[in-house]
């Protein structure tokens, strides 16, 4: 990964994109020593936020989106 201010990735911006096109290079723009931006391959597709984390796996022993049995609330919720 390579990160880089904001001055540097406006003079270096065509190297920049042909680390990211040929070597698949993650670029990370920070203003002010923050990290605002990243440059990442095109070919990187998208980003499924909802796809199973392997690593929760077997750690839930019941479906957290099924149905609750009407016992097992609260009578003030009932």
């Amino acid at each position: 990964m390579i990160t880089v201010n904001t001055h540097e990735a406006k003079t270096t911006l065509s190297t920049l994109l042909a680390a990211v096109k040929e070597k698949g290079e993650n670029v990370i723009i920070c203003r002010n020593g923050k990290p605002v931006a990243r440059l990442v391959p095109a070919s990187a597709g998208h980003v499924d936020h909802f796809r199973i984390d392997h690593r929760l796996a077997g750690k839930f022993m019941e479906d957290p989106v099924a149905g609750v049995a009407e016992e097992a609330w609260p009578k003030e919720y009932r």
